[in-house]
């Protein structure tokens, strides 16, 4: 049943639109196409008439004055907007007429508050910096306020004016919004606040009717793109509600052909045109051609399409069609090519509920993403025109990929901004695809994208991996015991839960050392060698907030707060304030790094309090170059060479005299922050059993995994006896998905002697290392590794994690 669907599209778009030879358009929403007649129309009334300024008595100029008003009456029509209610701005484009409306509040006694949805266009929301106070809201915080529970405005403000604005329809998902609210909140206007409303319709009017007959429940302020709706003009229009319109004179500025006189010698004084609204705000000389070209656009468009009501069915026939078919598509192993963010489809009223615009992401078969850039490159070469990416909304596409304001920020440092190609950060997408369809969009361009999709990114063929039986490992394995981060240098760890997959990156666990304490006067970066204290330094990851906190496990000094928080994106405000904002040459292990200084005076308070030392907070840049790069040092011990199957060991018998590596694959760089030597650490829990068992025998105190600091702790199986420091000979590691390198034995100093509960420095276990484990003089424990990246596209490859409990193979 193609309920809806105008099968005339068909038989004219071929001589209304040969652009779209070869061709198919599904980026409606950026701008609707312009059709022949309707260029031939205009070139016709601008070859047949002589069109002046409209500033002039001639006979040409009052011949485009008076079309410009018979346009205007015309346009108010189309929008079934009575003339005594409305006045209609000619603007360059919705944008500039938003920019009108917060000029005209910005200069009102006491300012503005502002309030916006979180589906707001880009334009929308840069109205909140000129704003006395800004609020972000969704569906629910409109709901609360229209209903009394609570107001969007900052009581502290002295402002009396409000200002609520809103799109009809997102332009990133199609979702339309309840055009109920304005008349709602007018409702909650009374003698201290006034709250205007402004709709953003632009998305709406390419293929809804907008109906303005009741200005009682209109918007005070409506903009919109009449490119949106006709492909041409690149027009936009502000329609003002006029009881609503004195506000706008509030608008110091003006510009020419908007006063009547204006006096600048001995004098400064000038007098609006008063006769019209729209005379006094149409600075300078209107766009009269554009406008002309307004009047043949509404007048071929009501020929090819009828009513607003027809494209409507039309395009929604379509958009429906469309999603239907991308939802549908299924990888061999059954799982869905598209990722849907367009959610009214699901309703059965999709042409009240939802615009034609589909927005979606993809994924391969092992359910990694589908980089957008990639495919829009793709989509570009067979000549689909779509559009991907943030969309100018960065609320709807935040809220849609669960990209909190940390990790955009984050992504923001990393690299990540509007116009570049990278498009995946930290296992996430950082934006989607959008295709949106029009007027003149007919079945076979809704079908033919549907099998581009299908052909390029719908794998048909299960891979290996897919159909292999899975294997549950036997008690005999490594399993991971425990997972700690340290992310402030030296500083005490956290301890990552059992139950969460914890990122591997190149340069180790995600948010280990990427902070550091330095020393004020030498630029040395702190270490619990000399500063034992820093051990009850402890930090917690606030995700849902975006911010590390950190507290102090002992004894506070009077005034301190029990916590402190940092935000986990590099928030330039922390780093600016009295003490100013800069890089600083720093030390870590003897290298000399660039470190960015906290400014923040509580910050650096806190922790110069606590180590009864002067110093401050710093973060070192990840992905930075020269002294902002850090490299691995780790390499492998002349002890780690390969056991000599021919000669058994003896209990208690040293190595024999080992070889040279036979290559330097061991010094390749590889990216690490903070730390001393690698990536990352581990450590044996069969290593350790037999060192504290030294300890013990000769009656120290067992030492605990934790004064070692590792990242990972390996631990054997119930029933398996893992032989005590095999990990010297180990090559490479399989922890979960992951592989790893093994880069050399982690050497030790007496750092590892601080006690890591209650900062108290012991002998052990330094002293029973020293005779059981040195070679050459230096003490080893323990191993340094690296992530090997996978080089299959897969979910586990772009976002790589291990957790507590994952399996560990091991090689070598």
């Amino acid at each position: 049943m193609e309920t809806g669907y105008n099968r005339n599209v068909e038989a004219f778009r071929e001589a209304e639109y040969p652009m779209l030879k070869d061709a198919v358009y599904l980026d409606h929403a950026g701008t609707t196409l312009y059709s022949k007649s309707l260029m031939e129309r205009f070139t016709a009334d601008m070859m047949g008439n002589l069109f002046g300024n409209p500033h002039s008595a001639s006979g040409s100029s009052q011949l485009s004055t008076d079309r410009i008003e018979d346009i205007r009456l015309k346009t108010l029509r189309f929008f079934n907007a009575d003339p005594d209610e409305f006045d209609l701005i000619f603007m360059a484009n919705a944008t500039a007429g938003i920019k009108l409306v917060m000029e005209a509040l910005r200069e009102c006694d006491g300012g503005y508050n502002y309030g916006y949805h979180r589906d707001a266009h880009t334009s929308l929301i840069g109205v909140r910096e000129n704003a006395v106070s800004s609020r972000c809201l969704v569906d629910t915080d409109v709901e609360c306020w229209l209903s009394g529970k609570e107001s969007f405005v900052d009581e502290d403000t002295n402002s009396k004016i409000n200002l609520f604005a809103y799109p009809a329809q997102s332009n990133m998902d199609g979702r339309r919004l309840p055009l109920s609210w304005a008349s709602r909140t007018r409702q909650t206007n009374n003698s201290a606040h006034t709250t205007y409303t402004l709709l953003d319709a632009s998305a709406f009017v390419s293929t809804a009717q907008l109906n303005l007959g009741d200005a009682s429940r209109a918007p005070d302020f409506t903009v919109l793109s009449f490119y949106k709706m006709f492909g041409f003009p690149d027009l936009g229009a502000l329609i003002v509600r006029k009881e609503s319109g004195a506000i706008l004179q509030e608008r110091r500025y003006f510009g020419g052909g908007t006063v009547d006189l204006v006096l600048c010698i001995k004098e400064q004084w000038h007098v609006p045109k008063a006769q019209a609204l729209h005379e006094s705000l149409e600075d300078g000389t209107l766009p009269f051609h554009n406008i002309l070209a307004l009047d043949a656009a509404i007048a071929t468009h009501k020929h090819l399409y009828g009513t607003m009501n027809q494209i409507s069915k039309h395009t929604a026939f379509l958009a429906r069609r469309l999603y239907d078919g991308l939802a549908a598509l299924r990888h061999a192993n059954s799982r869905p090519v598209c990722v849907m963010h367009s959610d009214g489809f699901s309703s059965t009223s999709a042409l009240d509920l939802q615009g034609p615009i589909i927005a979606f992401n993809l994924k391969n078969s092992h359910g990694a993403w589908v980089s957008n850039t990639e495919f829009e490159k793709l989509a570009a070469v067979r000549k689909f025109h779509i559009r991907s990416g943030g969309l100018c909304n960065p609320g709807g596409v935040a809220a849609c990929l669960n990209l909190e304001p940390w990790e955009m920020r984050r992504n923001f440092s990393s690299g990540f901004k509007c116009g570049t190609e990278a498009d995946i950060s930290g296992g996430k997408i950082t934006g989607v695809m959008r295709a949106s369809v029009g007027a003149m969009s007919t079945k076979s361009d809704v079908d033919a994208f549907i099998s581009f999709v299908e052909e390029f990114y719908c794998e048909m063929i299960a891979s290996p991996s897919e159909t292999q039986v899975s294997v549950i490992p036997s008690q005999g394995h490594l399993f991971v015991d425990s997972l700690t981060i340290y992310p402030i240098k030296s500083c005490g760890g956290l301890e990552i839960p059992s139950d969460t997959d914890w990122e591997v990156r190149p340069e180790g666990l995600a948010w280990d050392r990427e902070w550091c304490l330095v020393h004020r006067g030498t630029g040395q970066a702190l270490s619990q060698k000399r500063h034992a204290r820093m051990a009850l330094i402890r930090p917690m990851i606030d995700f849902e907030r975006g911010l590390l906190h950190v507290r102090y496990h002992g004894t506070l000094p009077s005034g301190l707060p029990k916590e402190i928080s940092i935000p986990l994106s590099e928030n330039p405000a922390f780093y600016s304030g009295v003490e100013g904002s800069r890089s600083i040459s720093s030390r870590v292990c003897g290298e000399a790094v660039v470190t960015r200084m906290y400014g923040k005076k509580e910050v650096n308070k806190f922790f110069s309090e606590i180590l009864g030392v002067s110093c401050v907070l710093a973060r070192f840049p990840a992905g930075g170059s020269g002294f902002s790069t850090r490299h691995a040092k780790a390499h492998m011990q002349k002890h780690q060479r390969p056991k000599a199957i021919s000669e058994p060991e003896l209990p208690g018998a040293f190595p024999a005299p080992p070889t040279p590596p036979d290559s330097d694959s061991e010094v390749r760089k590889r990216p690490i922050l903070l730390s001393n030597e690698s990536p990352i650490l581990a450590i044996n829990k069969a290593s350790l059993d037999a060192l504290n068992e030294e300890i013990t025998r000769s009656g120290g105190k067992p030492a605990a995994a934790s004064v070692f600091r590792a990242n990972v702790v390996l631990s054997p199986g119930k029933l398996e006896r893992q032989s005590p420091y095999s990990e010297d000979h180990w090559t490479s590691l399989r922890i979960g998905s992951q592989n790893f390198q093994m880069l050399g034995s982690c050497r030790r100093c007496h750092m590892i002697c601080v006690d890591q509960d209650n900062a108290e420095k012991n002998e052990e276990p330094f002293v029973t290392l020293a005779k059981t484990r040195r070679f050459e003089s230096k003490i080893f424990f323990g191993s340094h590794m690296c992530h090997v990246p996978s080089k299959e596209l897969t979910k586990e490859g772009q976002y790589p994690t291990i957790r507590v409990g994952d399996v560990v193979t091991v090689e070598g």
